[in-house]
Parts: C-alpha cells; sequence; structure tokens
C-alpha cells in the first residue's frame, strides 16, 4: 500500500504532536475532503495499492491509524481538523476506509491499520468492524464489542450502576411488542408506579433504545400538567410542549426522576481517562428553543469540572472502554448524576480541544506501539507541564497556591430608602416569609418583591379613594417603594431587595424623615434597597484583570503561547489548576466575580451562565457577607465619636489630629488639612449639592434635554430623585450634618464625574473634592481610629475568612503528600500530581478594609526591624481610598531543593492593588516598589527580576479580539512588556524596570474598549463613551515570609478573640453543610480531609503530614481508589 500520495516522506518537523492552530478552519463539508485529498499522510485507501505493498521494504515503517465510520462521521469537521493534527506526528498516518468498501466488501479486503477508530452510526455495519479487529486484531481505541451496549440504556445504567456512578433513581418497564397491555404500570393523576416504584411528577421517560432521541418529561398538575417532548434538534427546535398528561402505552421505557438543574445541561468528553472537555448548554427542557450564536451554531459554555466529575469522567471512560467517549451531566442539589452515555463523540468548533485531542491521541498511538515498531519516541516533555517559575530571591521554585482578595467593580450609587409599615398584609407577608423566627426577613427573589409591590399597589388605590391625612406622609413613601420596584419592567432579583424588622413597640426615635405623630404597638421597619449595580464599565475592569491575572502564572511556552498567561489556560484544561471562585450574595460581587472568570479563563459569552457554573455564594455565616445592620459595639462607638469630631464648627485642633488619626496616616492628616474646619466644609457641600439639584431642574425644564439618556440608562429625572434625596437627608432638622451620609454623596458625584462629565455641570470638581476630603478620613476610620479599635472591628468582619485563607494555604502542601503517595496515577501528563490551586474571593469594600487592616496591625511582622515591611506599611498608610478592583494576593511557592520539614520549603508572598484609579489621582500617587522587586541579594540581575519567564518576542496582545464593535477612542496599541510574569504585562509601553516609579504603568490602557455586549447608545446618550478607568499594578508588600511565619501569625489574629473564635467554627460547619457548595457525595465526609476539621494549632502542618484523600482535588483518581480502607473525602 503506497504510504504516501507523492511517495516521499515529509521532512521531520520539530515538535511531535505539534499543533496545527495556525491552519485555516475549514468551512463546510466539501472543502474537508478537498483537504482529505490533498494531505500528504491522510489518504482514501484505494485497492490498487494492496498489491505493490508487499514489496517494499521501508527502513522505517509508519505506524497505520484507520478511522472506520461512515462518511458523514469520517468527513465531519472535527474529524477533519484532528486527523489534519494527528498527522504532524511524524511517524503516524492515516488511512480512512471508503464507506462503500465498508458497507460493500468482504472484511478481508478492508485496509489494513496498526490502530483502528472505529464507532457505531445509523448505518454502520457494527458486526462487520468486530469481524475485522478478529482478523486484524489492531490497537483498539474504542472497545467494538461494548458499543452494542451503549446502545441500549438499560445496559448503560447497569453498568453505570456497576461501576458505583451517581444516577438519577429509574425504574425500568419492560413490554412485549406482541402484548403490551401486561406489564407493571400503574399510572395515577400525578405519578406512575413501574415495578411497584412510585415516580411523581416531574418525571422522565427514556425509550430504551438510545437511537431513539424521542425523550418525554412529564409535569405535575400543580405546574399546569402536560408533557414536555425531546427530540434531536431540527432547525432551531429541541423540544416542544404538549397538553398530554398521560405516558406512552407501547413499547418500552426507562422511567427516572426529574433532575432540577439550573437550566443547563452538561456535556463531557473524554479523550482517554485523564482529560475530558466539558461544556453546558441550554437545558433543551428549558423551553425548547435551541440557543444558536450569529453563525447558527448551537451556544455552549466551557466549565470546570469538580473533582468528583473528574473521577466519574476516568471511570466512564474505562468502564464503556472509549478512548474517545461523550456523556451527559445533570447537576443538580449539589450533586452530579450521569444521565445518557454516547460513545465515541468529538467536542465542535473548540481549536484548543482538537489540538489537545490529537496530541492526547498521538500520545497514546506511539505510547502503545513505538516500541514494537522500533521508532525512538518518549512521550514529549510539556515545557509548561511544571509551574517552575523564578523567585524573587533568584532561586527557582514552583508556585503551588494564589489566593486573592478583591473588590467588586464600578457601580451605580447605591440608595435606600425606609420607612415603618402597620398594614396587616406586611405582616401577613412577614409571617409566611419566616420573619418571625429571627425578626427580620431579606427578600429578594422575585415572587417576593412581587408581593411586596402588590401590597404598595393595594395601599396606594385605598389611599386614592379616601384621602385621609394620617397616612399622607407614607404615600409619598409608598410611591417612592412602588416606583423603584417597578424601574426595570421585570425582577432579576439582583438589584434590588427589602428588609423588614420587627419592631415591638414602633419605631424608637422619629428620625429625620419622619413626622412626631407616633402610633402605639408592633410595627415593621421596611428598608428598600437599589442601585449598586456593576455597570458596564465595571464589567470591562473585571474582565481585564481577570485577563491580566493570567499572567501571573508560569508557562506560555510551546502551543498556547500566541497569548500571555496562556500557561494558566494549559493547567485549567489538563485538570491541574484547582480553581474555586466565591463571591458574598450581592449582585454586584456576584457579576464582579463571572466576569473576571470570563477574563481569567478565556471564557465567551454572556455572564449569567458563568455566574450560575463557576461561581461559588459564599455567604454563609459572614465568609464575604457582612450583616452592615448589625454593627458590632466597638462600630457604633467609633461611629459616634466621628460623629462627634466632625460636628465641631471649628478649626482642626492638634488634639483634634491626635483623636481621629492616631496612627499618622498621611493620607488622613492631608484631608484634614484640605477639610481645616468640619462643619463650614459641610456647609460649603451642603450648598455645593443645592445648585447641583438647581442646575438638574433647569436641564429638566430645558425641552432640548429633558428625555437626555445619561450612563446605564439613568434618566435626568432619576438623576435628580438621587441627589433631592441626599439634599434632604444631609442637613437634618436640627440644622445639625449627618454625617453618614457623606460616603453617599461621594459615591454619587465620584460617578457622575466619571460617567456623566458630559452634562456639564458647574463647580463638579468642587464638589467632588470637598467631599473626597470628607469621605477619606469617614470611610476608612469607620473601621476603626485606634489601631486596637482596627483590629476589634476587622476580625469582626474577617476572622471566617481568615481561617479559610489559613486553610487554603495549608492543604496546599497536604495535597502534596497525597500525590506523593501515587505517583502511578496518570500517564501522559509528565507532572499529574503537579497543580496549583487558586482561591478567588469577590467581596466588598468592608472586608477588603479589615482584612488590610489585619495584615498592618495584627503584628506579621515588626517594620522597626523588617525594613521592606517598614516600606510597605508607608506605601498603604499614604494610600487614600480602596476603590474598586482593590486587590490582596497571597502567594505561596515551594522549593523543591530544600528539605520538606524545614522553614525555608515554602515561601510566601504578600501583593496588594488599590484597584482603579480615581479621577484626578495622577499627580498625588503613592509610590510602591512595584510587582515583585528585586531582593537584596539578586541586585546585580536588575534586568527580567520579577518575570515568570521571558518572551523575548515583542508582539501584539493576540489575546483580545480587536473584531468587536468598537464605540469607543481607538484604544492604545498594546505592546507585550518584557516582564511577562509580572501584572504589568498589559502596559503601554515597555519601560525598563526601575525601582520606583513602578506604579506609574498603566495597568489597562485608559479608553479601553467596551465589553462587545454593549450596544452603543444611539442619539444623545452617553452609554458606551464613559472611560474605563486603569487599575494600578500590583504592588509587593513582602516577598520573603515563611509558610510557617503566616500560619502563626493567622492562628494569633484568629484566637485572640475567642468570640470572634466560636463565630468561626460555625461559619465554617456552615460553610461545609451548606446545600449551595457542590459537596458530590452522600456518604459523611471523613474528617480528616474536610475543611471543617481545622486542626488545633499544636500540630503545625508544614511537616510531611498523613494524607487525608485517596484522590487529589486536582486530578483523576489514583489506582489505588479500590482499597476499602482509604476513607474519601471531598471538602469545598
Amino acid at each position: 500500500m503506497s504510504r504516501l500520495c507523492d511517495g516521499k516522506r515529509p521532512e521531520a518537523r520539530e515538535g511531535q504532536g505539534r499543533s496545527s492552530a495556525d491552519s485555516d478552519p475549514v468551512e463546510d463539508d466539501e472543502s474537508d475532503v478537498r483537504v482529505m485529498e490533498s494531505d500528504v499522510k491522510i489518504h482514501m485507501f484505494r485497492e490498487e495499492d494492496m498489491e505493490d505493498d508487499e514489496d517494499e521494504s521501508p527502513p522505517e515503517r509508519l505506524i497505520v491509524v484507520g478511522i472506520c465510520c461512515m462518511m458523514k462521521k469520517s468527513k465531519s469537521k472535527p474529524m477533519t481538523q484532528i486527523l489534519e493534527r494527528l498527522c504532524k506526528f511524524d511517524y503516524i498516518e492515516v488511512v480512512i476506509f471508503p464507506e462503500d468498501v465498508i458497507l460493500e466488501e468482504p472484511v478481508d479486503k478492508w485496509p489494513l491499520c496498526d490502530c483502528l477508530i472505529s464507532f457505531h452510526s445509523k448505518g454502520f455495519p457494527l458486526d462487520k468492524a468486530v469481524e475485522y479487529a478478529k482478523l486484524r486484531n489492531p490497537l483498539l481505541l474504542n472497545d467494538l464489542n461494548m458499543q452494542y451496549f451503549i446502545q441500549d440504556r438499560r445496559e448503560v445504567y447497569r453498568i453505570l450502576q456497576e461501576e458505583g456512578i451517581d444516577l438519577p433513581r429509574y425504574g425500568v418497564l419492560n413490554r412485549d411488542p406482541d402484548n403490551p397491555e401486561e406489564c407493571n404500570l400503574v399510572e395515577g393523576e400525578d405519578h406512575v408506579e413501574v415495578n411497584g416504584e412510585v415516580f411523581p411528577k416531574p418525571f422522565v421517560e427514556k425509550p430504551v433504545c438510545a437511537e431513539d432521541h424521542n425523550v418525554y418529561i412529564y409535569y405535575p398538575t400543580s405546574a399546569g400538567g402536560g408533557s414536555q417532548r425531546l427530540f434531536r434538534k431540527i432547525g432551531s427546535r429541541s423540544s416542544v410542549y404538549s397538553p398530554e398528561t398521560s405516558v406512552r402505552k407501547t413499547g418500552s421505557y426507562i422511567y427516572e426522576e426529574f433532575m432540577p438543574t439550573d437550566g443547563t445541561d452538561v456535556k463531557v468528553y473524554t479523550v482517554g481517562p485523564d482529560y475530558a472537555h466539558a461544556e453546558a448548554r441550554k437545558s433543551p427542557a428549558l423551553d425548547g428553543k435551541v440557543e444558536r450564536d450569529s453563525e447558527g451554531k448551537e451556544i455552549r459554555y466551557p466549565v470546570m469540572l469538580t473533582a468528583m466529575e473528574k473521577l466519574v469522567a476516568r471511570k466512564v471512560c474505562l468502564a464503556f472502554k472509549q478512548t474517545v467517549c461523550g456523556f451527559d451531566l445533570l447537576r443538580a442539589n449539589g450533586h452530579s448524576f450521569v444521565c445518557d452515555v454516547n460513545g465515541f463523540s468529538f467536542v465542535k468548533n473548540s481549536m484548543k480541544y482538537y489540538d489537545d485531542c490529537a496530541k492526547v491521541l498521538g500520545n497514546m498511538v506511539m505510547r502503545e506501539l513505538a516500541p514494537q515498531f522500533h521508532i525512538p519516541w518518549s512521550i514529549p516533555m510539556e515545557a509548561e507541564d511544571i509551574p517552575i517559575v523564578p523567585t524573587t530571591s533568584g532561586t527557582m521554585m514552583e508556585l503551588r497556591c494564589v489566593i486573592a482578595i478583591i473588590r467588586h467593580g464600578d457601580r451605580t450609587p447605591k440608595q435606600k430608602m425606609k420607612m415603618e409599615v402597620r398594614h396587616p398584609l406586611f405582616f401577613e407577608l412577614f409571617e409566611k416569609c419566616g420573619g418571625y423566627k429571627s425578626g427580620k426577613l431579606k427578600l429578594k427573589k422575585p415572587k417576593q418583591l412581587q408581593e411586596v409591590l402588590d401590597i404598595a399597589r393595594l395601599l396606594l388605590l385605598e389611599l386614592g379613594q379616601h384621602n385621609d391625612c394620617e397616612i399622607e406622609e407614607k404615600k409619598s413613601k409608598l410611591e417612592q417603594l412602588k416606583t423603584v420596584l417597578e424601574m426595570y419592567g421585570h425582577f432579576s432579583g439582583i438589584n434590588r431587595k427589602v428588609q423588614l424588622t420587627y419592631l415591638r413597640n414602633g419605631q424608637p426615635k422619629a428620625s429625620s424623615e419622619e413626622e412626631d405623630c407616633k402610633r402605639e404597638g408592633p410595627s415593621l421597619l421596611l428598608v428598600l434597597k437599589w442601585g449598586g449595580e456593576l455597570t458596564p464599565a465595571g464589567r470591562v475592569q473585571a474582565e481585564e484583570l481577570g485577563r491580566a491575572f493570567r499572567c501571573m502564572y508560569p508557562g506560555g511556552q510551546g502551543d498556547y503561547a500566541g497569548f500571555p498567561g496562556c500557561g494558566l489556560l494549559r493547567l485549567h484544561s489538563t485538570y491541574r489548576h484547582d480553581l474555586k471562585i466565591y463571591a458574598s450574595d450581592e449582585g454586584r460581587v456576584q457579576m464582579t466575580a463571572a466576569a473576571f472568570a470570563k477574563g481569567l479563563l478565556a471564557l465567551e459569552g454572556e455572564l449569567t451562565p458563568i455566574l450560575v457554573q463557576m461561581v461559588k455564594s459564599a455567604n454563609m455565616n459572614g465568609l464575604l457577607d457582612s450583616d452592615s445592620d448589625s454593627l458590632t459595639d466597638c462600630q457604633q462607638k467609633v461611629k459616634a465619636r466621628l460623629h462627634e469630631i466632625m460636628q465641631t464648627d471649628m478649626e482642626f485642633s492638634q488634639d483634634d489630629y491626635q483623636r481621629l488619626a492616631p496612627t499618622g496616616s498621611p493620607s488622613l492628616v492631608n484631608s484634614m488639612k484640605i477639610i481645616q474646619n468640619p462643619v463650614k466644609t459641610c456647609d460649603k457641600v451642603y450648598t455645593l449639592i443645592q445648585n447641583l439639584t438647581s442646575q438638574i431642574r433647569k436641564r429638566l425644564e430645558d425641552p432640548k434635554s429633558s428625555d437626555l439618556q445619561l450612563y446605564h440608562s439613568e434618566t435626568l429625572e432619576l438623576m435628580l430623585q438621587r441627589w433631592s434625596k441626599l439634599e434632604r437627608d444631609f442637613r437634618m432638622k436640627s440644622g445639625r450634618y449627618d454625617i453618614s451620609k457623606i460616603p453617599d454623596i461621594y459615591d454619587c458625584i465620584k460617578y457622575d464625574s466619571q460617567h456623566n462629565a458630559s452634562l456639564g455641570l458647574e463647580e463638579t470638581l468642587e464638589l467632588f473634592r470637598l467631599s473626597r476630603a470628607l469621605a477619606d478620613i469617614i470611610i476608612p476610620q469607620e473601621y476603626g481610629i485606634s489601631k486596637a479599635e482596627k483590629l476589634d472591628i476587622a476580625q469582626a468582619y474577617c476572622v471566617p475568612l481568615m481561617k479559610k485563607i489559613q486553610l487554603d494555604l495549608q492543604r496546599t502542601h497536604e495535597d502534596e503528600a497525597v500525590n506523593k503517595l501515587h505517583p502511578l496515577y496518570s500517564r501522559g501528563v509528565m507532572s499529574p500530581g503537579r497543580h496549583v490551586r487558586t482561591r478567588l474571593y469577590f467581596t466588598s469594600e468592608s472586608h477588603v478594609h479589615s482584612l488590610l487592616s489585619i495584615f498592618r496591625y495584627g503584628g506579621l511582622l515588626d517594620e522597626d526591624k523588617d525594613q521592606q515591611w517598614n516600606q510597605a506599611m508607608d506605601y498603604l498608610s499614604a494610600v487614600t481610598e480602596l476603590n474598586y478592583m482593590t486587590q490582596i494576593v497571597i502567594m505561596l511557592y515551594e522549593d523543591n531543593n530544600k528539605d520538606p520539614s524545614s522553614e525555608e520549603r515554602f515561601h510566601v508572598e504578600l501583593h496588594f492593588s488599590p484597584g482603579v484609579k480615581g479621577c484626578e489621582d495622577e499627580e498625588n500617587v503613592p509610590l510602591g516598589f512595584g510587582f515583585r522587586p528585586a531582593s537584596s541579594e539578586n541586585q546585580d540581575k536588575k534586568p527580567n527580576q520579577g518575570s515568570m519567564e521571558d518572551l523575548s518576542q515583542d508582539q501584539p496582545d493576540q489575546a483580545l479580539n480587536f473584531s468587536d464593535p468598537i464605540n469607543i477612542q481607538r484604544r492604545s496599541p498594546m505592546i507585550r512588556n518584557r516582564k511577562t510574569g509580572s501584572m504589568e504585562v498589559l502596559s503601554e509601553t515597555s519601560p525598563t524596570q526601575s525601582t520606583k516609579g513602578c506604579t506609574s504603568h498603566r495597568l489597562f490602557p485608559m479608553g479601553s474598549r467596551q465589553s462587545p455586549e454593549i450596544k452603543p447608545a444611539s442619539g444623545l446618550g452617553f452609554e458606551g463613551c464613559s472611560m474605563v478607568p486603569s487599575i494600578y499594578p500590583l504592588e509587593t508588600l513582602h516577598n520573603s515570609l515563611s509558610l510557617k511565619q503566616v500560619d502563626q501569625f493567622l492562628n494569633t489574629v484568629c484566637e485572640s478573640s475567642s468570640e470572634a473564635h466560636a463565630k468561626t467554627m460555625k461559619a465554617l460547619s456552615g460553610l461545609f453543610n451548606s446545600q449551595s457548595q457542590t459537596s458530590l457525595y452522600q456518604q459523611p465526609l471523613s474528617s480528616s480531609g474536610s475543611e471543617a476539621s481545622l486542626r488545633p494549632p499544636s500540630q503545625p502542618l508544614w511537616h510531611g503530614s498523613v494524607p487525608s484523600s485517596a484522590v487529589s482535588s486536582a486530578g483523576p483518581s489514583s489506582p489505588m481508589t479500590e482499597s476499602s480502607a482509604l476513607s474519601f473525602s471531598f471538602s469545598e
């Protein structure tokens, strides 16, 4: 058989299995055929080739991979793309069996091959393929006999059950076709009984033949009854609703309980037991409409598999003996269930998957067959497999863990309104939602908000009919309640909430807003909160920061080097990046986390599905949320003292400087100098607000601008409401100022100066300057004035989070011990046991302030003795505000040359960035020392200090797709900085690194592009034109801490308040028992590995510790999992 169409071997290529991502993706089937025919090493078999095969005895025989399947499959785009890449292996050639040969010729006339890829599809003669395999005995990538089982859903479920894989509860109904009446089925109105087992609706009815895609779902009468009929996609439909409520009466079926997923199905594609690609698509049961993109392809979202799911992928691949195998997962109630195994199937439209798949298959074939063909071959070492990086001290260490605490992105101003309500309807709602248990209630769900809106509408209607003076005051409030709840035409539950608090004797004192007419008896305090949504600018900030964050990870040589941070993507797709993203339960925080994940992992599409799949809500007992309404005693006292000092009508005295800024922080002292007399400054601010509202009123009267669209679809009317409310609330009836409104004033003016500057309102900059000076005192000092208070308040917020960080750092090398015990468990990946753990915590300002206070004042290092820490403290005290996207980053490295029990084995770095640049920040930026500056002993190696690796070719950044519609000033071209490892990787120029002035590089160019989802606003609106401010690069606070030091520090801080400790234990047990976590087991977790088992501090963890679980959280299972003695434990 002639090996090559042109008779000569192609020249050796540089890298075995090098990907051909640069080849153009082929558009349609016809061109696929052309590619097939023309490629040197893929060719169709022709009979006459067989004769002359005998005489030739080539010096080195190639390994022939035969493709035996129906033409529709062998000519499909994914197959073409993968075979093209497979041919890049020097010793592999591919032969495709023509369909007519498969169907008409006897198997002894079929082409010869050393390795066979053959799979069943409609019309394929599986019996003949089995016969061929017996005759020629090639290496089978997908076992043929098992493919008979895959065609019967009963067999699939039996095999899954034998393997101990979770699947929905099910029953099999076998009907004799000649006698369909005789069967064990009893049908009730809202359930069926199969073989004595009851399945209440909703349940699923699946034909036993896997080729039959007519799966029906039956709904209960309470939900409207009827059924959803699923079928193979036709055009844009995958299912249709039918009023039919009774089950099918002919044929055999599997009945199973319906799994309440979040509206997505997860499709998993394995290539061998150690590689799986997963993507989610909209569940066909949702509304039957197939979501397609502009090119008409079904929209799918790449997702991450949990450690348990990776284990399932491995089990499915091995149990069905299918190297290339697709199966479906349902994620419901914190578990993952397999509901279908499809056998051979490829991912569509993913270049990265094509590269990986060809590489894994090629390596597999070479590994099995190269020795017997005497072909010199060893598994190519992936350059980026082990994440080794040069650390700042000049030694090579391995990155093990990255922990980041990040504040949410730019948001609209937060607004709230309080009213006391006594109507029985409110009390009924309070009782119905279980408010009496704790005396408090948070309503966020659309249904709940709808009920509040209904009550408001009803009361307004009643008020309209009887105009009673006693509730007049309430009428304006009810109207505002109604307006806010009706604001967007629908509830998405993410941007509004209502809180109700039970007051036994009504409201204690009349606040500035209430009249003094009091009524006796209990009442409810209703607090309505709205605004505070993430803006389009905030989404872009988060996504770009995510993209830049990739560059902190090593790797990037090899196939993925097309754009920065590819090392992370490579780690991620091979299970060696153990990533968890947590967010508090506020919408803006969750959306920030989703946008960041989108940038970090190069995901595509909308944020909602990313949020659902990737972001864990960590609102258990204050890990990331603070119950802002229940302030600690210490905070109450601090606030009272602040108010007293700030309401003194005289210039600040030396005493005041002592009282207000005992830490001597330069940023505070500067603000006090600007203010001089707090009351006079508040007078000025009040006058400026009055001036501003009258300007807006004038605009409203002007017909030209009255319907002007402001940023993020706000109107002048809404803007006026915002400012008038502040004007009313800031100056109380007594004539004194309500200092607690200053952060809100600063918030509003900051927002308008950035996003609505084109209105050209006068004196906004002066208002910005003064309110900022006031806010720079009040905001940080609300978290404590003296060091002791700062620590006390910080602990109230942060202890659960500190404990969690401590566990993240400890478990990194605990896992390490596990992997060292099982070096065998993965072939093909050079360093399967190695992985980087990333934990991202997205939260609000309070947690970031508190965490920073703990690092600053908790006694981590002595600044008198440690010069680097001293400089870091100076830098931090010069930072005026912790703006949106503030980051605190902790990185853990391992030095493999050091003794495992020595303190020098693990090395911790602490980094910080104050987030987004403010409006006029450039001139008073505190100077830090840059990201990962050189350490003293490394002073001579000046260039490329912080870099993780050297990518010398400067090339434009390809990670960003410039074809998106850009409705913004042209962005400056982004040049790859030589310091690729550092966070300044997206700086606009490539300045040489100096020890100062790093802060002046911009992380993101000023007019950064809007994300493609944002449509340019038409007319006068300037939605898209608002500038997206750049973000300060990370500054290194310290880069030579030992893990032991950090661990002891965290212990001390967490133990120092016993009451805080009790709260922590409660929070952590809540964290791990909570349903919202994807704990994937019904069996109890073994306590040894669960994060809830906090070790007593007496057992230090940096000595080689006993493994706590048989499965590493990052990779597939080990061969030892069969041992029953090993208890499994998966936490988080």
